[in-house]
This record gives C-alpha cells, sequence and structure tokens, in this order.
C-alpha cells in the first residue's frame, strides 16, 4: 500500500521513501510465522499506537488548513487510520489457531506502509511599499519559480499557526551590558506570539547553554522563558555558528509545523568548531526561518554583520541592526507580527530528480490598486539525494556488501 500525501513540514522539500514500515514483530523473519496470530495482533497495536501517537502518518498527512482546528484534524486522522488498520489485522485474529506445520506452509506478506513526499513548503511575508504587511492576498495573487520555472501552487492559506521558536542570544562578555534590554526585548517578543507557540533559549559565549531543565524542552511560559535567559552570566568568546547548529537541532524536536530561530549578537564568531559555510548549508536543509538582530560596536574587530544577514535572506527571514538598545524590543515586536502573518505555498517541484543541488526559489505577488508588493521566502533548498535501494528481505551480508 502506498500513499502519496502532503507534509506540513515547512520550507523544504521532502521525499521519504524510507518511511516504510514492517508491521513484523522486531526479529521475525519474512517468511517465519509467530505461533500465536494474537500474540502478533497485539505487537500490530501497540506498535500502531506508537506510531500513532509518534505523529508518523498523522503528521505527514494532515490538512493544510491550520488554526484552532489542527488537533480536531489530527484526532480525525487518527481515528480513521485506526479504523482502516483494525479492519486489516482483526480478520486475522478471528482464525483458528494453526498448529506450527499449518504455519511453516503459509508464506505471510508483511503489511508496508510507504509515505512519498514530494513538496516544498514557504512561509513568506508580503509587503507594500511604505513596508506594511499585506493581507488578503490570494493563491492566484502569486506567482512561484523553481529555477526560473513556473510552479503549480496546490496549497495555500494565510492563517496564524503556532510556532516552535528558538531565542538564540549571545551571551559573551561584551553583552554584559546590554543584558537587560536582550532579555526585555526577547520577552517582548514572546508576548506578541502566538499563545500555543513552544519556545526555548539558547544563550552562547564558547559554550552552548540550553536555559530550560533538562525535562523541559519547550515552555509558553513567560517566567520560565525568564529564568532560563538570566541563568549565565555573561562572559567569554563568542560560538555563533555552534549555537545556531545547536538551535537548529533543537527545532527537530517541536512539533509546530513551523520553526522560527531569533538570533541576537554582537560580535562575530571567534570561537566555534564549526564555520560558517557548514552552519549555512544546514539553514538551506531544515524548515527554520532565522531572524537576526546585531548589536555591534564599531570598534568591535569581530563584527561580522553579513553572516546574519546571510542567515536570514537564506531562510526568509529578516537581518536587523539597530543603532540604540531602545530599538531592540519594537524590533523583536516586529518580527513577531511578521511571522503570524505569514503566507502558506506549497507546491511540487516540476524538476524531480533526488540529486542533491540547490534550487533557487524566487516568489512574486501582484494584485489591483496595491502597488508593488515585496515578497520575503526562503532563497531555495537542497534537493534530496536518492536514498540507496533497501536490501531484499532475507538478504544475507554478503549479498548486501556486494
Amino acid at each position: 500500500m502506498k500513499y502519496d500525501v502532503p507534509s506540513w513540514r515547512a520550507g523544504v522539500k521532502y521525499d521519504l521513501p524510507s518511511m516504510a514500515l514492517d508491521w513484523r514483530p522486531p526479529g521475525w523473519p519474512a517468511t517465519q510465522v509467530p505461533q500465536h496470530r494474537e500474540s502478533k495482533s497485539k505487537v500490530l497495536f501497540s506498535e500502531l499506537a506508537s506510531f500513532l501517537a509518534g505523529g508518523g502518518v498523522v503528521r505527514a498527512a494532515e490538512s493544510f488548513g491550520t488554526g484552532v482546528r489542527t488537533g480536531e484534524k489530527h484526532a480525525f486522522t487518527n481515528r480513521c487510520l485506526a479504523t482502516f488498520f483494525l479492519l486489516m489485522v482483526l480478520p486475522g485474529t478471528a482464525r483458528p489457531q494453526e498448529t506450527p506445520s499449518q504455519s511453516q506452509s503459509r508464506e505471510i506478506i508483511p503489511y508496508t506502509i510507504c509515505i512519498n513526499v514530494d513538496m516544498v513548503v514557504l512561509h513568506a511575508s508580503v509587503r507594500n511599499r511604505k513596508g506594511i504587511l499585506v493581507s488578503g492576498l490570494d493563491k492566484d495573487n502569486f506567482q512561484v519559480y523553481e529555477d526560473g520555472v513556473p510552479q503549480q501552487i496546490k496549497y495555500f492559506s494565510h492563517e496564524d499557526i503556532p510556532v516552535t521558536v528558538g531565542l538564540v542570544i549571545d551571551n559573551s562578555g561584551s553583552m554584559r551590558p546590554k543584558r537587560p534590554e536582550v532579555i526585555a526585548a526577547a520577552l517582548a517578543f514572546a508576548r506578541s506570539s502566538n499563545p500555543e507557540d513552544q519556545m526555548f533559549a539558547v544563550s552562547f559565549n564558547e559554550n552552548i547553554t540550553f536555559g530550560l531543565p533538562s525535562d523541559t524542552p519547550f515552555t509558553d511560559s513567560g517566567a520560565q522563558l525568564e529564568a532560563a535567559l538570566s541563568r549565565s552570566a555573561a562572559a567569554g568568546m563568542t560560538a555563533l555558528y555552534d549555537a545556531v547548529a545547536a538551535a537548529l537541532e533543537h527545532l527537530k524536536k517541536g512539533n509546530r509545523d513551523k520553526k522560527v530561530l531569533l538570533v541576537v549578537s554582537d560580535g562575530g564568531d571567534n570561537a566555534s568548531r564549526r564555520d560558517r559555510a557548514q552552519v549555512m548549508a544546514m539553514a538551506g536543509q531544515p524548515d527554520a526561518i532565522i531572524y537576526t538582530i546585531g548589536l555591534f560596536d564599531r570598534q568591535d574587530p569581530d563584527r561580522n554583520p553579513r553572516v546574519l544577514k546571510q542567515l536570514a535572506k537564506a531562510t526568509g527571514g529578516e537581518a536587523f541592526l539597530p543603532q540604540s538598545l531602545a530599538d531592540v524590543v519594537p524590533v523583536c515586536e516586529r518580527i513577531a507580527h511578521d511571522v503570524r502573518n505569514q503566507y502558506t505555498i506549497v507546491y511540487v517541484p516540476t524538476n524531480g530528480r533526488q540529486d542533491g543541488t540547490y534550487r533557487v526559489i524566487q516568489v512574486n505577488a501582484g494584485a489591483k490598486d496595491r502597488g508593488r508588493l515585496e515578497v520575503r521566502t526562503r532563497a531555495g533548498y537542497y534537493a534530496p539525494l536518492k536514498p540507496p535501494p533497501l536490501p531484499a528481505a532475507g538478504a544475507t551480508d554478503h549479498e548486501v556488501q556486494n
């Protein structure tokens, strides 16, 4: 059974042929049959429950309508899938128990679900000449191009959806006098965000620190967030690249369909193990939108606003270089407003090759009596590489290696 379904993971192209679920209990060969079908059914139901609880097909197959009804749609999808599997598995449980000889003479074909997702999901902000966010546009107002080739929009929406957000705050020694304003700005961002957002905090100098307790990966509490941002004293050097990489990895643990990083720093990197090219490659793969705020001192020899601008442009975010600390709070509030007023655009690329190449994206928008409109979204993505074929069932180690 094969299902081609859309994914709500934002910003990148997905091809997940490896998500094949073999419903045989672990350790059973393809031709071996358990002596007790009831025990096999229990395993199947247990694995099904774990799979649905973890997202699985539901996450990949959920509808593109979002907002407060998302939970209802997930529940409905869960019920449909559960019913579907019950109809497949229950007939086996009603049969009389077979003897070992009868079981061995019957070849079992395992149930397999293959999910092939091949879509690009974009979050786009639209502003007019005055820099004001533009609402009220529909699908026909947008044109999408990939490597210069027009693409057909398959799904479109303009709703305020919950987001997984990482606050990545420079905690090096030079940030000490700026910390009160930066923490106040981060909390202003949180207050202006969707109440259902998942948030976490990363502080960095030459070390990377996750501010929340180890058993609390995310929070929606302003008090917890403030405590997380205030845990460590500002000191040391600046490992910006390592901090962004760690935050991008942590975003994957969130279950919101849209992912955002807000990075605040006052200097260039001088302590990371990773380099700029590695972090830029990571930014081109996941679905995160990165907003950056640079609080630079003109005398700082390590200042590097270019990398903050590159991170933001590559992912569809925006870079800000405020002239004073007093501007940081309004900037964070503007970012929160931008995140909550984006259009979601989904298309299936005409170029279906899985060759790992970078694909350039351009999105234009136009509407009568709206004047010139500027669209900001991610600059492109890396196409997936075609995975190697899976070994045949029952193949020996020698056959797999050859």
